[in-house]
C-alpha cells in the first residue's frame, strides 16, 4: 500500500469502528455463543467426552476461540453488505481516496472485534480454572495464528458480503465454519471418531490449527500441526484475498 492508501484505510477503519463503539451488541453477540457452548461442553458434557489428563476446558478452548472467530466474521459480510445497498462504498468510490481501502478498512475493523471479541472468551476460561504455563513466546505465536485465521476468514467474508443478494445471505455463509469445529479434534480426539468421519476430521483445517493452538500454550513440543496450521490459513488467505479483489472489481465495472 502507498501512503495515501494507508492514509485512506486508516479513516475508514476508524468511521467503521466508531460504529461499533456506538453498538456493542455486536462483540456481545459474537462472544455470548462460544461462552454458552464452553459452558455446556465442559460443565455439561465434560466428564462424558474428556477422559485425559488435565482440565476439559484447557482441552476445549482452542475450538471455542475458532467458533468466535467464525461467528465474529459474519458481522463482516454483514456490515459491508449494508454499506452496499445503502450507497455508501459507491459514495466512496466516486470521491479521490484508494479503491482498496473500503475493503481493508472492513477487514481491520473485524480483526480488532474479533481479538476483543477473543479476549473475553479467554478471560471466562480462565475463570472456569483453565491454566497455562506458557511463555510470552508460545502466547504471541498462538496470537498469530488466531489473527492469520483472523484474517484468511475475513476475507471470505468479504466475498460474501460483496456477493450476497439479501441480509441473511450475507451472514448465513458462516455457519458451515461455526459447524467444522465439531467435525475436528476440538472437543474429542479424532482417534475415537467412525472412520469416514475420522479421516474428514483429520484432514480438514481446523484440526491442525487446533492442535497446534493447544500444543504452544500446553507447552508440548513443537509438532508438524504448527506448519500445517499456519499453511492452511496462508493459503486460505491468499485464495480469498485474490477471490475478493477479483469480485470487488466485477462489481465496480
Amino acid at each position: 500500500m502507498t501512503t495515501g492508501a494507508l492514509r485512506d484505510t486508516a479513516l475508514l477503519t476508524g468511521r467503521s469502528l466508531r460504529h461499533i463503539s456506538r453498538s456493542p451488541d455486536t462483540i456481545i453477540t459474537t462472544t455470548l455463543m462460544p461462552i454458552a457452548f464452553m459452558l455446556l461442553f465442559v460443565y455439561v458434557f465434560g466428564g462424558a467426552l474428556h477422559d485425559g489428563d488435565g482440565s476439559y476446558v484447557g482441552y476445549l478452548l482452542p475450538g471455542i476461540l475458532v467458533i468466535t472467530i467464525a461467528s465474529s466474521i459474519s458481522y463482516t459480510a454483514f456490515r459491508l453488505f449494508l454499506d452496499l445497498k445503502g450507497g455508501i462504498v459507491e459514495r466512496f468510490q466516486s470521491m479521490p481516496i484508494s479503491r482498496s481501502a473500503v475493503l481493508w478498512s472492513h477487514v481491520l475493523t473485524s480483526v480488532v472485534a474479533t481479538l476483543v471479541s477473543l479476549a473475553v472468551v479467554v478471560a471466562v476460561a480462565l475463570l472456569m480454572d483453565f491454566r497455562s504455563g506458557a511463555g510470552l513466546g508460545a502466547w504471541l505465536a498462538v496470537a498469530g495464528i488466531l489473527v492469520l485465521l483472523t484474517l484468511a476468514l475475513t476475507w471470505l467474508a468479504v466475498i460474501a458480503g460483496l456477493s450476497a443478494k439479501s441480509v441473511d445471505g450475507a451472514s448465513a455463509f458462516s455457519y458451515p465454519l461455526i459447524l467444522l469445529p465439531f467435525v475436528s479434534s476440538a472437543f474429542v480426539v479424532t482417534a475415537t471418531m467412525p472412520g469416514p468421519v475420522r479421516a474428514f476430521a483429520e484432514n480438514q483445517p481446523v484440526t491442525p490449527i487446533v492442535d497446534a493452538i493447544r500444543d504452544l500454550y500446553l507447552q508440548q513440543p513443537v509438532s508438524s500441526d504448527v506448519w500445517i496450521a499456519l499453511a492452511w490459513c496462508t493459503g486460505i488467505l491468499a485464495v480469498a484475498y485474490a477471490g475478493a479483489m477479483a469480485v470487488y472489481r466485477r462489481r465496480r465495472v
